[in-house]
């Protein structure tokens, strides 16, 4: 049994269009010939315009009030942010993970076929690491929604130019970059991986319409990111 969609006629929800990863997401799908529709939701109006385009302006923290908007084919969730930005953990838990499981809920309910959402490498709901442990309980959660298809994006480090300074993880994408250059394909799926090619194989992954739960680790997603992104056969 598959899903049988045409070609041009899918409605893409992309949460985090303004991030590191989804900005470059937005851009590809909007050029996607797979894709009819693309409708971002944002906690403030952007300056983005193309005819295939939908922005929705909401409230994060009464998602309820907008749930009858989640209504499409493909969920991405792209949304993230670290402890420091947040503010602190329980303020990082409910951008991390919170947004998330409501949003995929409501969109779930709303028979969305297929949820593509970030997590990140080592992600373990029983990790000693609160950040991974977090990652990993989100997996948990949205794993066990009734999508016909979720697509779980685990990339390494992060190499892209951020709206905003973090020093921290600039200094891991130096580094990850260099380490990546010197041991190359020896860090498996450890290895560092650019943005873009994330946002690549997140579209990518989305065209199989293949049933069931789907892990991609970074080294995968390089693969899947360096090719060209293909168009659903009618």
């Amino acid at each position: 049994m598959s899903i049988k969609i045409s070609k041009g006629d899918k409605t893409a929800l992309l949460f985090g269009a303004t991030g590191l990863v989804g900005k470059h997401c937005l851009s590809y799908l909007l050029a996607s010939d797979n894709y009819a529709k693309v409708v971002i939701f944002v906690r403030k109006k952007t300056d983005i315009a193309h005819h295939k385009l939908t922005e929705h302006v909401i409230n994060f923290d009464d998602l309820a009030t907008h749930k009858k908007l989640f209504v499409g084919d493909d969920l991405f969730y792209a949304i993230g942010t670290t402890i420091k930005k947040a503010g602190n953990k329980r303020a990082f838990v409910k951008v991390d993970y919170t947004y998330g499981v409501i949003i995929a809920n409501f969109a779930a309910r709303n028979k969305v076929n297929q949820l593509i959402f970030i997590s990140s490498i080592g992600a373990d709901k029983n990790s000693l690491l609160f950040y991974m442990k977090v990652k990993g309980q989100l997996e948990h959660d949205l794993c066990k929604l009734k999508f016909w298809a979720t697509h779980v994006i685990r990339p390494s480090v992060l190499l892209g130019k951020r709206n905003e300074q973090r020093l921290a993880e600039s200094f891991s994408g130096q580094m990850g970059a260099l380490l990546g250059r010197v041991i190359g394909d020896k860090m498996g799926k450890y290895r560092p991986i650019e943005a873009e090619k994330v946002a690549r194989a997140m579209v990518e992954v989305a065209q199989g319409l293949e049933k069931g739960v789907h892990i991609y680790n970074s080294d995968r997603l390089d693969d899947i990111g360096s090719t060209e992104i293909r168009s659903i056969k009618t």
